[in-house]
């Protein structure tokens, strides 16, 4: 593709032009290209390109304007710089933030406000660190709570009887064998489904 600054835009919608960037030492020898990997571009898969090629820039990029650069530059900056990340007003700046983050560092967002940063700390969490996820109002957060429980012990009563069939039916699939026979009978069809399904495939082993 050639280097067409006329298609090339920036995240508020001017021309990108090369001349200009800081970077344009790079253009010279290879390290970025218009229109494929390029830190300016409105296109993030033009931005997180330029990251993977030139990771060391990143820290420069934790306060951009834009925050899906600032979201793929989270995924190379130093982890000294990755804490102030999750104050940031967007979420996808703090999920990539806790992502590469140690378990103490992103418990405060087991209570954040949105739905995908909770997802990403469930999935990072274990034990008695997904408690206070339990009564999460997204069915999500709850369902991969009950995914992540260790054994099936762990399974929290209150997943058990969870208002989600979605919830409920994840659950079914980490109970103990003793209690399909049981849920072949529950009143909810999906749950009555997953078990006798677990229940086929035992029999089909034995």
């Amino acid at each position: 593709m050639t280097d067409d600054i006329d298609e090339a835009r920036d995240c508020q919608g001017h021309e990108v032009n090369c001349s200009a960037c800081t970077h344009l030492s790079l253009k010279k020898t290879g390290g970025c290209r218009l229109m494929h990997a390029c830190v300016n571009d409105h296109y993030p898969g033009h931005n997180d390109r330029f990251f993977n090629w030139s990771p060391a820039l990143a820290n420069a990029y934790t306060a951009h304007p834009h925050f899906e650069v600032r979201a793929i530059a989270a995924k190379h900056v130093n982890l000294f710089l990755l804490l102030p990340l999750l104050d940031g007003a967007e979420e996808a700046v703090r999920a990539n933030a806790a992502r590469r983050l140690l378990k103490s560092n992103i418990l405060t967002l087991r209570n954040d406000s949105h739905r995908e940063v909770k997802i990403v700390v469930a999935t990072l969490l274990d034990g008695e660190e997904l408690v206070p996820m339990l009564s999460d109002q997204n069915y999500c957060v709850r369902q991969i709570v009950a995914r992540r429980a260790a054994t099936v012990a762990e399974v929290p009563a209150a997943l058990r009887c969870d208002p989600d069939w979605r919830v409920r039916r994840e659950v079914v699939t980490r109970v103990a064998a003793f209690e399909l026979a049981r849920l072949t009978e529950n009143e909810d069809s999906m749950v009555q489904e997953v078990a006798r399904g677990r229940l086929a495939c035992k029999s089909a082993r034995r």
